[in-house]
C-alpha cells in the first residue's frame, strides 16, 4: 500500500429479532448474534462475548501474517485457543463489584514458522499483539458513545 487513510471507518447494522437474536450487517455479509439456550436464547448464533473472542483471534491471525511477512518470516499458519473468564453477576444485575466484561483473556498461539528460532517466534508474537486493532481495543480504554437515535 502506497497511501494509507487517515481514517478508516466500519459501520455495523443490526436489528434485533427478540431479546436475545440480532441479526447484524457490515458490507456484504450477515451474521446472527443470539444467546445459548441455558441462557434464554434460541442458540441461532454465537454469543456476543463469543464474537469479541472469535474476532481477536481472526485479527491477530491477520496482523500475525502481515508482521510475518514484513520481517520477513515464514509463517505457514498458526492455532489459537482463547479464553475469557468473566463474572455475569453485573450483567444480570446481581452485584456490581466486579465488572460485566472479561476479568482475564489468555491466548495460546501455536505457530507454524520454519526456520524461526524460539526469541524470533516470541518477538514477532509481541509486535503481532502490540500492532492487533483488536488486541489494543481489549486493552485499552476506547471512547464508545451509546445514545438515542433521532427519529
Amino acid at each position: 500500500m502506497d497511501t494509507l487513510p487517515k481514517e478508516l471507518k466500519v459501520r455495523v447494522r443490526g436489528q434485533s429479532e427478540n431479546a436475545t437474536r440480532m441479526n447484524l450487517s457490515v458490507g456484504k455479509f450477515n451474521m446472527v448474534i443470539d444467546e445459548p439456550l441455558n441462557f434464554g436464547g434460541t442458540d441461532a448464533g454465537p454469543s456476543p462475548i463469543q464474537v469479541l473472542l472469535m474476532s481477536l483471534a481472526g485479527c491477530i491471525n491477520v496482523t500475525g501474517h502481515l508482521v510475518a511477512r514484513q520481517k520477513g518470516l515464514q509463517l505457514n499458519g498458526m492455532k489459537m485457543t482463547i479464553e475469557g473468564v468473566m463474572n455475569p453477576s453485573a450483567f444480570y444485575g446481581t452485584s456490581f463489584e466486579v465488572r460485566a466484561g472479561f476479568q482475564q483473556i489468555t491466548v495460546a498461539v501455536d505457530a507454524d514458522m520454519n526456520g524461526a528460532g524460539k526469541k524470533e517466534i516470541e518477538d514477532w508474537l509481541k509486535e503481532t499483539e502490540n500492532r492487533c486493532p483488536v488486541t489494543d481495543n481489549i486493552k485499552t480504554v476506547t471512547n464508545v458513545s451509546v445514545f438515542i437515535k433521532d427519529s
